[in-house]
């Protein structure tokens, strides 16, 4: 073939060029077509993957509303013992919680918590759906089903005893809850809430208050149902030393304990039986031994009568110093101290109704000038104040003291009353400081001590920023019955080394009338015995600090005033002594400094006649410019 031939046979150059162009061109238009098509498949599944992740947060966020919405129903239903309500609550409550789950467990969403950034709220709501469920599957139902089990008629002290046998057969399961909300709750705590979206992090934060609430509600019913059967007495008998405190003479944890009973607890039947005075159990000498801390703030008078064992505010201290003197002159052993006062009495009387008095020498010994029916209205002007007037003897008082407290606890021990009202009122005696309670077996001391029930000045049940306001009748009488008092915390701006600043202000009125000194009984006044004119009245001040502070100065009616400075259990301790004509008030300040607890400070006060929220007033804060 020639030269020309293959000329024009063959593709010359350009030619060639412009079919690879067509053929790349070609190519270029299919990977756009195919990426378009991708990319519109991946846009749709995006958005399918969008729309579904949104239907799913829609649904965990209606159904843990629904939840949450329950809750306070299911409270209502516990609380006004609806059995059957609240087993229904609690079965809609776990159906809402465990939508939730399941929404959050759906595989995309889990596939969403490990994308970076976005990943970690998609992980935190998980994670809150998640917990939400544990409580209501693993804390409130077994809970619902305890109570539900539980015959409350029937756990009420009656004359027979009561069957602590279902508390005993309960414990386990309210332990395994308290046991699984916890572990929720620190499964919460440890997410890091700071890199959440808001929309994400305040739901968080509120559910982590709400589990640390129930936390401790679970831990406390947990310990409650594990201790109140030994307590009561299913094994064995117990014995406690019951101290009736008078509030009318005021010490520390109350008043001065001057009727003694011993109280038995046996299988759930309380009876009371020897009673007797602390008079009648005289001086103690040598005293019994007490720590050299508190010696030095409170003297050796603390072991030296049973009148002054709480001169402390340290309950333990007051009930193991208490229980070594019984010991001393009964030759008996006890399991432990109660401490009660008039005013618990009367909420007790709230709920059993009020009882008659039958003993025949008390009622020859009032001539009839005393109610011979007590209730929740009169018992404490009965106890504190009238007696004085009819009853001269001190013995006699204290043994009517004593009569008193063994009617009231008859009652209760009979089954009178119901067991809300009753719980309701024990409650709040113990919320007052009103009842405590210490136990001889250190364990469950050690249970005791995370609770205010053990009346402690330091330990688990004391928060990091707790101030103390106490008060020790100086009269020697009854005058604390006519001292109204107030205590309010003041705030002031943090130094510049960081360090807090708080005071106690305490202002105390003699509300005795201005001729006290005639008008009421030598008893009540002191007769001017202790060098305190006859109608006034004196007190010690006691004002602790928190763990690790110091108390700085001291005023009364601002005017700075030389003070008492101890440490109690490295608590810093101010003291100093109040007089008080009838009429008369005075406000007195201590200062504490050195505050490194950064918690809301809090107070803890003598409990007196007066309601304890008229007592306690709220925290004020001074500004920066008032303190220059």
């Amino acid at each position: 073939m020639t030269e020309n031939e293959l000329s024009d046979t063959t593709p010359n150059e350009p030619e060639l060029r412009r079919g690879r162009g067509k053929s790349q061109a070609s190519k270029r238009r299919r990977r756009q077509l195919t990426a378009g098509i991708c990319l519109g498949a991946c846009l749709v599944v995006a958005g399918a993957a969008a729309l579904w992740l949104g239907a799913k947060a829609s649904t965990i966020k209606t159904e843990l509303e629904a939840s949450t919405q329950l809750v306070p129903k299911l409270k209502e239903d516990i609380l006004q013992n609806r059995p059957a309500d609240a087993t229904a609550s609690a079965d809609e409550l776990r159906r809402h919680t465990a939508a939730a789950r399941d929404a959050a467990s759906d595989p995309l969403w889990s596939l969403a918590s490990a994308t970076p950034w976005l990943g970690a709220n998609f992980s935190a709501t998980a994670e809150i759906a998640r917990s939400a469920d544990d409580v209501a599957s693993l804390g409130v139902t077994p809970l619902v089903k305890v109570y539900d089990s539980l015959k409350w008629d029937k756990l009420m002290p009656s004359a027979g005893g009561t069957d602590l046998e279902p508390i005993r057969k309960a414990a386990p399961a309210v332990s395994s809850a308290a046991q699984a909300v916890r572990a929720s709750a620190q499964r919460l705590n440890g997410i890091d809430a700071g890199g959440l979206l808001p929309q994400i992090a305040g739901p968080l934060i509120q559910a982590r208050q709400q589990l640390g609430s129930v936390v401790d509600e679970l831990d406390t019913a947990s310990d409650a149902a594990g201790l109140a059967p030994g307590l009561l007495g299913s094994d064995k008998p117990r014995h406690y030393l019951l101290l009736v405190q008078n509030n009318a003479e005021a010490r520390a944890t109350g008043g001065i304990p001057g009727a003694l009973v011993v109280l038995t607890a046996d299988k759930g039947k309380i009876s009371l039986s020897a009673e007797t005075s602390a008079t009648e159990l005289g001086r103690f000498t040598p005293p019994v031994s007490v720590d050299e801390e508190q010696q030095r703030i409170y003297t050796d008078r603390m072991g030296t009568f049973m009148q002054d064992v709480n001169f402390t505010p340290d309950f333990p201290t007051a009930a193991t110093t208490a229980l070594k003197m019984w010991e001393q002159k009964k030759s008996e052993q006890l399991d432990g101290a109660i401490s009660i006062d008039p005013v618990a009495l009367g909420y007790i009387l709230d709920a059993t109704g009020p009882v008659s008095l039958q003993d025949p020498q008390m009622l020859a010994l009032t001539g009839g000038k005393l109610p011979n029916q007590l209730s929740g209205k009169n018992v404490v002007k009965t106890l504190l104040s009238d007696v004085y007037a009819q009853i001269k003897d001190p013995k006699a008082q204290d043994a009517y003291f004593a009569v008193v407290a063994k009617e009231i606890f008859g009652a209760l021990s009979s089954g009178k009353g119901d067991a809300k009202s009753l719980l309701a009122g024990v409650g709040k005696g113990v919320e007052e400081h009103r009842v405590l309670l210490w136990s001889a077996d250190t364990t469950e001391q050690s249970v005791l001590a995370k609770y205010t029930l053990s009346g402690s000045i330091s330990g688990p049940s004391v928060p990091a920023a707790q101030f103390g306001a106490y008060f020790n009748d100086g009269t020697g009488a009854k005058m604390d019955y006519y001292v109204k008092r107030t205590v309010r915390l003041v705030e002031q701006c943090t130094a510049a080394d960081g360090y807090a600043t708080v005071k106690v202000r305490i202002t105390s009125t003699n509300t005795a009338p201005a001729d006290a000194a005639t008008s009421l009984p030598a008893y009540v006044t002191g007769g001017g015995a202790y060098g305190v004119p006859p109608g006034t009245a004196q007190s010690n001040v006691i004002a602790y600090g928190p763990s690790q502070s110091l108390v700085e100065t001291a005023t009364q009616d601002g005017k700075t005033v030389p003070f008492g400075a101890q440490r109690h259990d490295d608590r810093p301790v101010g003291t100093l002594s109040v007089r008080l004509a009838p009429g008369q008030s005075s406000t007195v300040e201590f200062t504490f400094g050195k505050i490194v607890q950064h918690s809301q400070p809090e107070v803890v006060v003598t409990p007196t006649i007066q309601p304890i929220d008229k007592v306690v007033l709220t925290t004020e804060s001074e500004t920066c410019g008032a303190l220059g």
